[in-house]
């Protein structure tokens, strides 16, 4: 069986070399002009009436409009939003690498778009291999209807660090926050291989972000979640100390090459009570490590990866009660559900007496 890296490697390879010709920065909106950045009229998130928000991730669909199977993908997503009826989506990098990368984010977003639920995007390491640039990217996609995706500030590393506020159903107090960030794509260090890293910057705009926030809400930090593509390496920490997890591991965790301290920051500021990322096919699992959730979506892909194995979505749900806890599960397609879990509690190795 090919290696996780070797088959990325030679996808990879082979996508930017059909799509180099086609393709270029200059012509992925030629047929419309740019798009500029601007208030988006989606309605704002809030709470239903009964207290929930549920949130379905899809991660990794390496999406290819030159392959009929890449529909099954669609299908999947379009299977999971029927079922689900979830008040966000987000799609956790990865998504489309494909020879016409227009068409694919169009494919790829409808079923969020036509069932009129709002989405989030990051990107991840193969986005902008085919010679299209994040920015580029994002331009296509931030103002289509129902989206609640952002560029983030210009100044700081990454395209799409933003925040999402979920509010109260009868008013817009700010109840629940989600930091959608980019975790960037591959080293730019030369003699470190592998993958990137959130950097400096980008911890320091988290810190600001959650700093104030939580003065606003009078000194006490709000619930949170954080998503993005590649796993801190804390989560290769977590495995090596043997922390109780629910679901699959069947590879090793690919994190960046670097621990710049995001994990850290989290810690320090208190308000993200988990992080889920895509990026290792193969896992699905979720683990607490020192008082932070750390979790994988489900694979939402085919067979344009080294996946052989049912491809579904993360599903979770949270709630305005104030407490630090959330629900969690994987749905795979046909609507099997697996690994249900009641975050913290489920993940607290409980002593024997």
């Amino acid at each position: 069986m090919m290696k996780r890296r070797d088959f990325l490697t030679t996808a990879a390879i082979g996508t930017m070399s059909m799509t180099a010709l086609t393709h270029s920065p200059q012509n992925i909106n030629a047929e419309e002009p740019a798009v500029v950045p601007a208030e988006n009229k989606t309605e704002k998130l809030r709470f239903t009436e009964n207290g929930t928000f549920k949130i379905v991730q899809f991660t990794d669909t390496h999406y290819r409009t030159d392959k009929e199977f890449s529909k099954e993908s669609v299908k999947l997503i379009a299977e999971t939003l029927e079922a689900e009826k979830p008040q966000l989506a987000v799609y956790t990098g990865d998504i489309v690498v494909s020879v016409n990368i227009r068409q694919g984010w169009n494919d790829i977003l409808a079923p969020c778009i036509e069932r009129q639920i709002p989405w989030a995007v990051v990107l991840g390491n193969h986005d902008d291999e085919a010679k299209v640039s994040r920015k580029e990217i994002f331009q296509h996609i931030v103002n289509k209807p129902y989206s609640v995706t952002s560029f983030g500030p210009e100044n700081i590393k990454g395209v799409g660090n933003y925040v999402l506020e979920i509010l109260d159903p009868k008013n817009d107090g700010v109840k629940f926050l989600l930091y959608c960030l980019d975790s960037n794509a591959y080293s730019t260090i030369k003699g470190v291989p592998t993958y990137g890293w959130f950097e400096n910057n980008q911890i320091a705009w988290y810190r600001r972000q959650s700093e104030s926030y939580t003065k606003t809400n009078g000194g006490k930090p709000l619930p949170a979640l954080a998503f993005f593509h590649i796993p801190l390496n804390e989560y290769g920490e977590m495995i090596h100390f043997r922390a109780k997890t629910i679901g699959e591991r069947k590879e090793n965790e690919c994190p960046g090459a670097a621990n710049s301290g995001m994990f850290l920051a989290m810690l320090e500021c208190g308000d993200v009570m988990g992080t889920f990322v895509g990026h290792d096919h193969l896992n699905d699992y979720l683990g607490l490590w020192k008082g932070v959730a750390l979790g994988y979506g489900r694979f939402s892909g085919t067979k344009t990866t080294y996946v052989k194995e049912p491809h579904g979505a993360r599903i979770l749900e949270i709630s305005n009660s104030g407490e630090r806890s959330f629900k969690t599960w994987i749905r795979l397609r046909g609507g099997e559900k697996l690994f249900n879990a009641v975050v913290p509690q489920d993940l607290i190795e409980k002593k024997e007496k």
